[in-house]
């Protein structure tokens, strides 16, 4: 268990994938982030082996145990299990309330100390976060507690992920303009493309790309737009009268749409360090796109009733700096107040505004990551209220 009652020595994360990348991709972070920074001996419970493959290549998909990266990852396979108190780790996180197996949550009760037992949630701006951060829930018929425990933008909240060498690797990266360089050219990026606007493009599927893609075509700035292999296929094989894998590309007017592949996390930070703009969806992309001091849209993950639009709108207010361009266009862009996006919003008047407004969004943004990182990082918040639990 713990080496002394201020240090930890081993954790367990359960993810259960939902959201294909976001889940794992944020539990990825954050293990690494323990292991290398902190010296926790951490285990990674994931169900989705596939999906963590496509931003870990190295994870091999039919291997129920492996070690990757200081980290041992499981396949969780099911709920079932019979664990001994001998199994348990120190610190217990369920991801996103994805209930773990009875069997370890019986182990834990056996286990003297028992483990710090947190349900790491989703990010929401809401105020209502700062109320429930750190709230405990006894069980009713376990003697064990769990504790919630919220990412966040304000200091009320376990603040955000974020590695303690990343603002100097982003900042080598982007004075670096041959490393720029090469890093597109193994894309295909072309010399002249180098000189477009360049904007990455990652979303869910209803997002309105046609009616946008219509409007880059036929403006006046040429742009490269950079799309993941697997997102918005429908509108990016349209586009590229092609298949729509990774290599394949196209140019329509002022837009040249590239096919790009997954690529694993360190590289979609250095996609979005390198682009003039980035479009990201769901959690994980939308926190590293926020580190990267250049403006971006965040398509938010859809939820039922229009949810969602509160917790963007609730985002919208803290880091537009009212810029009303930036928050006209995210609102558009997830369908907030239409119902129909592709017919109803003018993209012929969003657009210029919003392009003509990038300077003001890229200063916002910087000021913004350092408003965030005076929180402190969620992963040293979190093992810090862990430790202060077991006093």
């Amino acid at each position: 268990m713990f080496l002394n009652k201020n240090q930890a020595s081993s954790l367990a994360i359960f993810c259960k994938v939902v959201d294909n990348f976001g889940d794992i991709g944020i539990c990825w972070r954050l293990a690494r982030q323990l292991q290398q920074e902190h010296g926790i001996a951490v285990t990674l419970w994931v169900d989705d082996l596939r999906s963590f493959q496509r931003i870990c290549p190295d994870v091999m998909s039919n291997v129920e145990v492996q070690q990757l990266a200081g980290v041992t990852v499981r396949h969780w396979r099911n709920q079932e299990g019979i664990f001994s108190a001998s199994d348990i780790a120190d610190i217990v996180i369920e991801f996103f309330a994805c209930d773990i197996p009875p069997g370890y949550i019986a182990a834990m009760v056996e286990c003297n100390p028992r483990p710090v037992w947190l349900n790491l949630e989703g990010l929401s701006a809401e105020e209502w976060v700062e109320g429930c951060h750190t709230l405990s829930s006894p069980q009713s018929r376990l003697p064990l507690t769990k504790y919630f425990f919220f990412p966040g933008f304000t200091n009320k909240t376990g603040g955000l992920l974020h590695e303690s060498s990343l603002e100097e690797q982003r900042q080598q990266f982007q004075s670096n303009q041959a490393a720029i360089t090469a890093f597109f050219a193994q894309f295909g990026v072309t010399p002249a493309e180098m000189s477009s606007l360049k904007v990455s493009l990652f979303c869910y599927p209803q997002a309105p790309v046609v009616a946008l893609f219509e409007q880059w075509q036929s403006g006046d700035t040429s742009i490269t737009c950079l799309v993941p292999e697997g997102v918005a296929v429908d509108t990016i094989q349209a586009f590229l009268g092609a298949e729509a894998k990774a290599g394949a590309a196209r140019t329509r007017g002022a837009l040249t749409v590239r096919v790009l592949p997954f690529v694993a996390q360190p590289d979609y930070d250095k996609l979005l360090w390198a682009c003039d703009l980035n479009f990201v969806r769901g959690e994980d992309s939308f926190v590293r796109a926020q580190w990267a001091d250049k403006p971006f849209i965040w398509h938010i993950y859809p939820q039922d009733e229009n949810l969602h639009h509160k917790k963007l709108s609730a985002f919208l207010q803290r880091y537009s700096g009212g810029i009303e361009s930036l928050t006209a266009f995210s609102l558009c862009w997830n369908g907030a107040g239409t119902e129909s996006m592709e017919e109803q919003v003018n993209w012929a008047a969003l657009w210029p505004s919003f392009q003509a407004d990038m300077p003001k969004i890229a200063c916002r943004s910087a000021e913004w990551k350092w408003q965030v990182l005076v929180n402190g990082d969620l992963t040293s918040n979190l093992l810090k209220f862990a430790r202060a639990s077991r006093q």
